[in-house]
Parts: C-alpha cells; structure tokens; sequence
C-alpha cells in the first residue's frame, strides 16, 4: 500500500498570464513534491516573464498545513525579490481558521476573496513592487 502511495502522480499546476499578472489555480491538495514544484514553476515563470502580481487561487484547496504554507510564503518572498507581489485568492473559512490555530501567517502575502476582487486590488494600487525598480524600493530608499 505504501509503495502504491508514493508513486502517484505528481499535480501540475497551470500557470497562466491574466492582465499583467500570473494566475496560478491549484485544483485539490498537493503533496508535498507538487508544492515544491510549484515553487519553483512560479518563480521560474516570474524570471521569464516579468509581471506585476501572482495570483494564486487555493478555492479548491481543503487543507492549508504548515508545509503548503510555507511554500506559499517563499513564493511570495521570491516573487517580491523578483520584483512581483502576491495575492492568495478564494481561501475557504476553515482554512483560514485552521492557519491561525496552527500560527500560520503568509508574510507578504495580500489576499482577496475571488479572483475578481484580486484584479481591482492591482488595478487601484499602481504603485505595485513590479514598478518600484529592480530591487523593489523606492527612491527614498537608495544607498
């Protein structure tokens, strides 16, 4: 049963260009290799195509445990050193409580309830990370 276990198949996850955003729907739970790959498709996607925002979509996610979290907290560090900001979309309620029992925060994450609502948040703050400059700081912030 074990071995039968460990040779399903990995989840890809589609990412997409929406706007000047990538949008990244994750359809069910990942296992653990599916989010580290999805780590690394994200931030390779945001290298090669510089973009203003992620968005990720986790609605049809059930679960959020620690390991998921953290790897989207590290999405949205890379993507911000990639000079993109983040936006988690669609968390259910027991998601969102079941990441404050277990102490979980996502840094750098801004959320929205629907995709919808994610796209007005980029459209109304136009002064994204993505147009701060390379390292995303202002010019009050130069050495």
């Amino acid at each position: 049963m074990t071995d039968r276990l460990t040779r399903l198949p990995q989840v890809q996850v589609p990412v997409l260009r929406l706007e000047d955003a990538l949008l990244v729907t994750i359809q069910g739970d990942l296992q653990d290799r599916s989010a580290e790959r999805l780590q690394a498709d994200v931030l390779r996607h945001v290298a090669e195509n510089p973009t203003g925002a992620v968005i990720i979509d986790i609605s049809a996610v059930e679960v959020v445990d620690s390991f998921l979290g953290r790897v989207l907290a590290e999405i949205a560090a890379g993507a911000g050193l990639l000079a993109a900001q983040t936006i988690v979309v669609g968390m259910r309620p027991s998601v969102a409580i079941t990441m404050v029992e277990l102490g979980l925060s996502l840094p750098g994450v801004r959320t929205a309830r629907d995709l919808q609502s994610s796209l007005s948040m980029l459209r109304e703050s136009p002064a994204s990370v993505h147009e701060r400059g390379e390292r995303g700081l202002d010019d009050t912030h130069r050495y």
